[in-house]
């Protein structure tokens, strides 16, 4: 019987290295999107400032099991070998969640993952237990299940996305309304000031957030938790001197710097929290076995009481994910997958819509537009000519081949993202309050792109559906990965050796299709063409097959042409 919960052992950890690369391939998001949107620095720079976050972030975590620690379930009612089953359930179904949603490019949470599939493991398991158990009632699943910390998360998923929004717009309509769209003309007069604000919020954000459970957080904690308005102004009068210096000196904008520091900060804040949902449950399972072992008790007999403990990592294993997470970044084509979601979504310019318009997100714009008329009404026309000026967008807009290489939206937006975002998480932090990382950085992305306007007439029934799409995907996230997890937990308790090895040969299966289909997609894509391609070696051959292109060109234009004089006359 030991045997099995060796193997066990080893298919966790090759589920954990799985799991790294799809939940990079998923976060990468949060903290690259800024800065590839922006075109603020090269492509290969972001890379290497994302690469050195991750890493110093993943090298030097606390590596926790946090979510077992803070009692998602109750592990002194488990036994060994439950816990087990528990913990194998956990990280098939992360690894095909995970993996499913990056196929599809929406970003989802690994956080919210991986505590519902706890959550999903243990009900079920505690159920088995319950209904073995002639004592026992329903009544009795709150003894194995900390409800209150599962209410908790909800409601922090439903403030995070409000907030995020909220603030995220409201900070760039401000930003906007000071620096406009020719923002370089006061980034000289204003940049050191505006500097020293994103730098000082960034920075508190980095000790805060990406800091936090390293070994050298705890010697200035306290300094953090008692004298933080003494520290934020030392450090913005810090920020500020650097921001007047770094512009004289390198005659550079000083938004490419805090762009920088932002990617590093996300990133190094995502490596060393966020890889307890990747690493922590199978070094959990490992040192769990490991006082089983010790204990000599048969496991449907050893209780679990010691995962209350805090679950040391090794620094070897923390190098190891570190290195898989960076080469993830940097070789993961879903990543991009994911990427081109929310730049697409936070556009400023034209461009390819992903998202079809449903009724919903009609019915949004519409009651959005008029909801804006009646308040344009009220605001006086001076001022309103005066905020509208803010607003105007340069006319060099470019069409065709050109735009791609135009930035998705400029350096002020992409400052903005990261600062309110870094913000918001340390806050939340700060008060212990549950959140999601991926949630607050595209909710602050899209709050952005509405106060830019970058939602207009012709594309905000497609980016309000997109949105949409994704938020309703965060829910499923939830159900699928309770559901998937509790469903998994029977069937392991059924059928223990031969169930593992069939669920796992069929996730390898899984998994294997997904890239397959994945990649298809992609050479789909690459190779997609709005017209026919000659098939003709004569010159009377091609002239035929051009008069039919020319034909489908001048169709389609005229039914764009007249949809587009019917939607604006009726607004629709």
């Amino acid at each position: 019987m030991e045997n099995i919960y060796l193997l066990m052992l080893v298919a966790l950890v090759v589920l954990a290295i799985a799991d790294l690369v799809v939940g990079v391939s998923n976060d990468a998001v949060n903290f690259l999107n800024s800065a590839i949107g922006s075109k603020a620095i090269s492509f290969k720079t972001i890379m290497i400032v994302a690469s050195v976050g991750i890493f110093i972030g993943a090298v030097f975590s606390s590596g926790m099991m946090e979510v077992a620690r803070k009692g998602i379930f109750m592990p002194g009612q488990f036994y060994f070998d439950e816990i087990m089953i528990i913990f194998m359930a956990v990280m098939i179904t992360d690894i095909l969640l995970l993996d499913f949603f990056n196929t599809l490019g929406m970003p989802t949470s690994t956080t919210v993952s991986i505590v519902f599939e706890l959550l999903g493991a243990a009900v079920v398991m505690a159920l088995i237990k319950i209904g073995a158990s002639d004592t026992q009632t329903l009544a009795d699943l709150s003894s194995y299940i900390n409800t209150d910390k599962a209410t908790e998360i909800i409601s922090g998923i439903f403030l995070s996305v409000v907030i995020a929004f909220t603030i995220g717009a409201l900070v760039q309509w401000l930003s906007r309304l000071v620096f406009t769209f020719e923002y370089e003309k006061k980034i000289k007069n204003f940049g050191s000031i505006f500097g020293g604000i994103c730098l000082a919020a960034i920075s508190y954000f980095i000790i805060f957030k990406g800091m936090k459970g390293t070994p050298y957080y705890d010697s200035f904690k306290d300094i953090l938790s008692t004298q933080v308005y003494a520290v934020m102004a030392v450090s913005f009068l810090f920020w500020t001197i650097f921001s007047y210096l770094f512009m004289k000196i390198f005659k550079k904008s000083i938004l490419i710097f805090v762009i920088a520091v932002g990617t590093f900060g996300l990133a190094l804040a995502f490596s060393g929290n966020d890889l307890v949902n990747f690493i922590g449950v199978p070094m959990a399972a490992y040192h769990s076995y490991e006082a089983w072992a010790a204990s000599g008790q048969i496991s449907t007999e050893f209780s679990m009481e010691v995962l209350r403990d805090k679950v040391p990592a090794e620094p070897i294993l923390l190098f190891i994910s570190g290195a898989i997470m960076v080469l993830t970044l940097w070789f993961s084509k879903k990543a991009k997958t994911v990427a081109e979601t929310e730049i697409g979504l936070s556009r400023q310019g034209h461009g390819t819509e992903k998202f079809d318009p449903n009724m919903l997100s009609r019915a949004l714009v519409t009651g959005t537009t008029k909801l804006a008329d009646t308040f344009r009404v009220i605001i006086p026309g001076g001022m309103r000519r005066k905020i509208g000026r803010s607003f105007n967008k340069p006319d060099d807009i470019l069409i065709g081949d050109k735009a791609e290489e135009q930035p998705a939206f400029d350096m002020i937006r992409a400052a903005i993202n990261l600062t309110v975002a870094g913000v918001l998480i340390s806050i939340a932090t700060s008060y212990k309050l549950p959140l999601s990382t991926t949630y607050v950085t595209f909710m602050v992305a899209m709050g952005t792109s509405l106060a830019d306007k970058a939602w207009g007439r012709e594309s905000a029934v497609y980016r309000v559906a997109g949105v949409l799409k994704v938020i309703g995907g965060w829910f499923f996230t939830a159900f699928s990965a309770f559901s998937a997890a509790g469903i998994l937990t029977y069937i392991i308790f059924l059928g223990k050796g031969p169930a593992i090895a069939i669920l796992l040969i069929a996730a390898i299966g899984l998994l294997a299709r997904n890239y397959i289909s994945h990649k298809n997609k992609e050479t789909a894509k690459a190779d997609k063409s709005g017209l026919k391609k000659s098939e003709s070696k004569t010159v009377q051959g091609i002239i035929l097959e051009s008069a039919d292109n020319i034909s489908n060109v001048v169709s389609r234009s005229n039914k764009i042409f007249s949809d587009t004089f019917a939607g604006l006359s009726k607004q629709d």
